[in-house]
């Protein structure tokens, strides 16, 4: 009967821990993907991400940059694309929770930037995030599931 207890005590404390868990505000700017558009692309199609922010002093307005991954081919051994976009200027406000929105268009001009796969192959690839905001201070690096860019 102990045992059992004791079982359940051990599974129950993490339920707890982040059921109970709220946002958190910290200088450091925080980011996570909330939503990809789509994983497999044909050319022409729009590849939008969602990412997730918050910071403690809402003063996010510098840069986030995105960085794509081949997983298959590479024109510089593992970066095959580095965009660097610039966060609009606003009041700041502390604890500041916002959504970021971020758009590509695959192997053809279109409304957003272009990004390319392999010239005569589909590629798998991945994408990374991280951002800066105006004291300098750096969110960790995130990472995106596999992207499939058809060819």
């Amino acid at each position: 009967m102990k045992t059992k207890i004791l079982i359940l005590l051990v599974l129950a404390i993490p339920f707890l821990y982040f059921g109970c868990k709220k946002d958190t505000y910290t200088t450091k700017p925080q980011i996570s993907v909330k939503s990809i558009n789509k994983t497999k692309l044909n050319l022409g199609d729009v590849l939008i991400f969602q990412i997730n922010f918050t910071d403690l002093e809402g003063d996010v307005q510098d840069t986030l940059w995105v960085q794509k991954v081949s997983r298959v081919c590479h024109s510089t051994p593992g970066v095959d694309f580095l965009s660097t976009n610039r966060v609009p200027n606003f009041d700041p406000i502390s604890n500041l929770k916002g959504v970021f929105e971020i758009g590509y268009t695959y192997g053809v001009s279109g409304e957003y930037k272009t990004i390319n796969g392999c010239p005569n192959k589909n590629d798998t690839c991945y994408f990374k995030f991280w951002m800066k905001d105006k004291a300098n201070n750096k969110s960790d690096t995130i990472t995106t599931e596999n992207i499939v860019l058809l060819k």
